[in-house]
């Protein structure tokens, strides 16, 4: 059984009637009441540290109920000052700098929140909680190397700390080094630990697995699904609207896009024509695909729009597509995609992989086929391209690529929002 944090010094216990007839007010959610009666407690006895608590943690339920950045600004300061007063019990110290550092994360700052839980990890240097939030802190701001050092540092202390095992196979996933990073996701999950059961650890350990050919990859893309990280075992996307209609494969008039697949066969070759325009140009613009998706071969992508916005240098090297296009928000203005010419060449495979979010559709029209050798499996279903026929699958979906012809396949991908998304949701999913 936990114990109960000590939270009153030798002060505040003479003080503890006034300081729990204040808590009660708090506690039954009468919060602006709460504020008064503490901030006339800090104004009475502007040492004691709990009355000062008290009202930081006042401040930080009315910033949750009036939904005020401000106000949870004013918060966090106070939490900060409470660290400052003397004769603090550490337990309280470990409280407030928890909380000030989740609420500078939450407001965005997370420079600031690394700093407070640096200073945690200073004053208890023992508590290996502390620096694993430590690790997260720089994983926040995408300082992989200092959370790398931060974990080696304490699964040399506690080898078997599952949240550490967790965020240091996950670093390594991010490095490539994709065999070693297998026992410590699957170490750190099966650990159960809390913070290991996340999706993101189950999607990296199941993709490390399938890299290395290991169909155990699926039981934990099932475990994923069972603790309700997935959608289904094929369907494995983290960034989710609930209750979007769900398949592999779509037809045009199951999207409601008829006229913008309507117009891509139309004008395929006029489409076609300007990537390969592109492509004979000495200063190829094709860049390669850097998500580290390819087991092997040589895949270049050129992209027109990402995240609903159009790259105007792009546009002036395929006018016409771009003018195209501009006629079609659903693809212009899907913030979750993108509109790009993809060419693969011969001795590609793609690994199965699967898409970040389920609010897009990827159409994909067939410009430059050869006869035989590509093929792409969606879910558990292949197919193949077609020159001037759009294909529709939803990528959210595992999907997995094989260019083993003999010549280069030049494709055209427009993703789309997914039709069943609000006009409200368009505008306001954030952009991935």
């Amino acid at each position: 059984k936990k114990k109960k944090p000590k939270l009153l010094n030798k002060f505040d216990k003479t003080i503890k009637a006034e300081l729990d007839a204040a808590e009660k007010l708090r506690k039954k959610g009468k919060v602006e009441e709460a504020l008064r009666a503490f901030e006339a407690l800090v104004n009475q006895y502007p040492q004691s540290p709990r009355a000062r608590y008290g009202k930081a943690q006042s401040e930080d339920d009315l910033a949750e109920k009036m939904r005020s950045n401000e106000m949870l600004q004013q918060a966090i300061n106070t939490y900060d000052e409470v660290v400052s007063l003397p004769n603090v019990p550490s337990d309280l110290i470990k409280l407030s700098l928890k909380r000030e550092a989740d609420r500078q994360q939450f407001l965005g700052r997370m420079r600031g929140s690394l700093v407070t839980l640096q200073k945690l990890v200073q004053l208890f240097p023992g508590e290996t909680s502390f620096k694993n939030d430590l690790g997260v802190g720089y994983l926040l701001i995408g300082d992989n190397r200092n959370a790398k050092k931060v974990y080696e540092e304490v699964l040399s202390v506690a080898p078997n700390d599952g949240f550490a095992k967790v965020h240091y196979g996950f670093i390594l996933n991010a490095e490539n080094k994709i065999a070693e990073s297998i026992p410590y996701l699957q170490g750190g999950l099966e650990s159960g630990d809390p913070g290991t059961d996340d999706g993101r650890f189950y999607f990296h350990l199941g993709d490390a697995l399938q890299r290395m050919g290991d169909k155990e990859a699926y039981k934990w893309y099932e475990l994923g699904y069972q603790r309700g990280h997935f959608a289904s075992v094929w369907q494995r996307s983290l960034y989710n609207v609930k209750g979007l209609k769900a398949q592999p494969w779509w037809t045009a008039r199951e999207t409601g896009y008829t006229e913008l697949v309507k117009s891509l066969e139309k004008n395929w070759k006029l489409i076609r024509d300007e990537g390969l325009a592109v492509m004979d140009k000495k200063s190829s613009l094709f860049l390669p695909e850097d998500e580290n998706l390819r087991e092997k071969g040589d895949w270049s992508q050129f992209t027109l729009w990402q995240q609903g916005r159009k790259n105007e240098n792009a546009c002036k090297s395929v006018p016409k597509t771009c003018a195209l296009l501009e006629r079609f928000p659903e693809a212009t203005g899907c913030r979750r995609g993108q509109i790009k010419y993809s060419i693969m060449h011969p001795g590609t495979h793609v690994w199965p992989h699967t898409g970040p979010t389920n609010c897009r559709l990827r159409m994909h029209l067939g410009l430059v086929i050869p006869k035989e050798g590509c093929k792409i499996r969606c879910a558990q279903e292949n197919r193949h391209w077609e020159e001037g026929e759009v294909l529709i699958f939803d990528d959210s979906f595992e999907h997995e690529v094989w260019q083993d012809a003999e010549s280069y396949r030049l494709i055209f991908i427009v993703d789309v929002w997914h039709p069943e998304l609000t006009a409200q949701q368009r505008r306001t999913l954030p952009a991935i």
